[in-house]
């Protein structure tokens, strides 16, 4: 029997309430070893959720594959579990297409060409796209995505892909591959998202060319990424945009704010308000088992777990990540009183 959304608030909420360490407190690498041990071996046996099945290549999948990674703004990286093992990125790549736009063109770039708003729809919505005439997106659902993807300048098909692959591996700091399983899988069942392409160039989002903007986002979500290079992915983004272990400034400072903001309010499909009520940490999850989640200034954190819930997150990941930014006090909202 599938709880409903209200009990399965209750249930995470349950799950979450632990003593830790104060939002104004420094870290030490006991918290956060103790946080990441503790929370591995609290969720291993865990048996919810299913693997994404609507890409064939996702079902086969291990889902036992389990893994943590805690990178910190001076480059300290903490793990648990299979941080070896490769998933596809999915919608996580979304993030970064979006972080490439607003380097290129501006923030406005972005709210202007088809929202920042959360949709109140599932995250490959059609109706979602002819309610406003493909305005009220945000680049987290697959319209806005596609959207993004088609907005990043280049002469050629190439160009634009190495260009937005290369940024991917500024973030992660080292060179990624895409899974060509995955992404066949992926391009021969993408119909969906060609007819979401259409729309959008129906209605003017997208300039030119919506088969090639689709089949570059299709690409994009077939990365192969481990815990680790999300973690460090996460953790450019809590540096300010910097790597913290390359050292690189990925992105201007100025423009990790935009990109927090619509991770924090669009980056778990319809979970995103319960997610944020819950941990107040910037996220995106991925339906390979992904989510990364940010907590500005204290860390980056990954987990890979690819069973999912019914809104298309992953249930370990989820649970995992709220325990550990409640022992680490990484909810940016909690704030202690000035005495």
């Amino acid at each position: 029997m599938r709880l409903s959304r209200i009990a399965k608030l209750a249930v995470l909420l349950l799950t979450c309430v632990t003593a830790g360490v104060r939002a104004d407190q420094a870290l030490t690498p006991a918290d956060i070893e103790t946080a990441l041990t503790t929370a591995f071996a609290k969720y291993k046996g865990l048996q919810e959720g299913a693997n994404a099945d609507y890409i064939p290549a996702l079902a086969k999948v291990d889902p036992n594959l389990y893994g943590i990674a805690l990178v910190t703004p001076d480059g300290k990286i903490y793990t648990a579990g299979d941080i070896k093992s490769e998933v596809s990125i999915q919608s996580i790549s979304k993030v970064f297409t979006m972080a490439l736009v607003i380097e290129e063109a501006g923030p406005e770039a972005i709210s202007s060409n088809m929202g920042v708003d959360a949709t109140g729809q599932v995250f490959n919505s059609i109706v979602a796209v002819e309610q406003y005439q493909g305005s009220e997106m945000n680049p987290l659902v697959n319209a806005g995505a596609i959207t993004a993807t088609s907005m990043v300048s280049g002469n050629s098909r190439d160009e634009i892909w190495n260009k937005i692959l290369h940024f991917y591996e500024d973030f992660a700091g080292r060179k990624l591959a895409v899974n060509q399983e995955v992404f066949e899988s992926e391009a021969a069942t993408n119909q969906r998202n060609q007819a979401i392409a259409s729309l959008m160039y129906a209605y003017g989002h997208i300039k030119d060319n919506p088969a090639q903007a689709t089949d570059i986002y299709t690409e994009q979500c077939s990365v192969s990424v481990n815990v680790q290079d999300l973690a460090t992915m996460a953790a450019t983004l809590a540096n300010g945009g910097r790597n913290p272990l390359t050292g690189k400034q990925v992105m201007s400072s100025q423009n990790v704010a935009e990109v927090l903001a619509v991770m924090a309010t669009a980056g778990l499909y319809d979970d995103s308000g319960q997610w944020l009520y819950l941990t107040g940490l910037p996220a995106k999850s991925g339906v390979g088992g992904g989510i990364i989640a940010v907590s500005p200034g204290r860390f980056g954190i990954a987990v890979i777990s690819p069973p999912l819930d019914a809104a298309g997150n992953s249930v370990r990941a989820q649970k995992a990540i709220a325990d550990i930014s409640n022992a680490l006090g990484g909810n940016p909202y909690e704030v202690t009183p000035v005495e």
